[in-house]
């Protein structure tokens, strides 16, 4: 007989968990060095807390009700829970404040190759350091976790999730089109952009930049050359850039047109890459806006790497295979 689990998960047997836990203790061991404490929050939320948060790219998929009535739904990150407990646990506590953890996050997306729908995530989470010594602290502990262990090959890219909007406004991009351009930036379909932007009606100078510019990626190269409207992103990813020592800049590929599908991101954004993996194996990003929806504005910011999306990569490293997809 075939007993069926729900879509998008899957079970994990013991050789396999052996593993995972190597993974996950050599991450927390960095993460606990850094200064950064662990915690756990309910696996449930109420669906109003989490509406506080704009989780267009992280929809909860799984909702369920309490004894009252109340929509109560399974994480869909550990930010916004993290946000809620800053607001009501640490409402005067001395800043910054550094906590890691590692657990399970539910999404709502449709289960194939690379997207499951419950995800092992392990991460941090740096309150109140503003940019851009909270974000070169960030990328640090990001770098240390993955040569920690063993990542051979990867590369983190940063761009900066103001940079296209600033350009849209810069050209006076319609409101009601700005949406679609960034849903298509976001994805990475420049052919689709191209598409939207011919249907914009705006000067074929202004389309050629808001298609160009989010195509610039290197090293620091990339950020001399600021577009008009652009400055400060670009300004606050060359402060970020000095920042950084040797080893982790040496990891740093500048991406103009990163943009990560998650609407609560105001600042640098980040994701890290392998050759082993075609996915992106975890990303983060700076939310200063994020915890003054809880009651107490502070600027933040975090990432969260997946625990199963790392594990593919370093069995591909090992294996010298590239481009594999769970």
């Amino acid at each position: 007989m075939i007993h069926p689990i729900p879509s998008g998960t899957r079970d994990v047997l013991p050789d396999e968990m052996a593993e995972l836990r190597v993974i996950t203790e050599a991450l927390g061991e960095v993460f606990l060095d850094s200064g950064y404490g662990e915690v756990y929050t309910p696996a449930l939320e109420y669906e109003a807390v989490l509406a506080r948060a704009e989780l267009a790219g992280a929809r909860p998929t799984y909702r369920v009700f309490d004894e009252a009535g109340a929509t109560l739904v399974l994480r869909s990150d550990m930010t916004v829970p993290i946000a809620r407990v800053v607001a009501t646990r640490y409402q005067t506590a001395p800043l910054p404040l550094r906590f890691c953890y590692q657990a399970h996050c539910y999404r709502g997306v449709r289960p194939q190759r690379g997207q499951p729908r419950e995800l092992l995530q392990a991460g941090i989470e740096l309150i109140g350091a503003p940019a851009p010594g909270g974000t070169a602290e960030a990328l640090t502990v990001l770098c240390r976790a993955l040569d920690a262990v063993g990542l051979r090959d990867y590369r983190v890219g940063v761009g900066d999730a103001s940079f296209f909007p600033a350009l849209m406004e810069s050209v006076e991009v319609r409101p009601a089109q700005r949406e679609g351009l960034i849903g298509a930036l976001a994805r990475r379909d420049f052919v689709e952009l191209e598409r939207l932007l011919a249907a914009t009606g705006l000067p074929a100078r202004a389309r050629a930049l808001l298609l160009d510019a989010p195509q610039r990626r290197g090293g620091a190269e990339v950020l001399a050359r600021a577009p008009a409207g652009a400055a400060e992103a670009l300004a606050g990813m060359r402060q970020v850039r000095d920042l950084l020592e040797e080893g982790v800049a040496a990891r740093v590929i500048f991406d103009l047109g990163l943009i990560r599908n998650i609407g609560y991101y105001t600042g640098a954004v980040f994701e890290v890459y392998d050759p082993a993996l075609g996915v992106p194996i975890g990303g983060g990003g700076r939310y200063d806006d994020l915890l003054g929806r809880f009651g107490r504005a502070l600027p933040a910011v975090g990432f969260a790497i997946g625990v199963d999306r790392l594990h593919i990569a370093l069995t591909g490293e090992e294996r010298g295979t590239g481009a594999l997809a769970r």
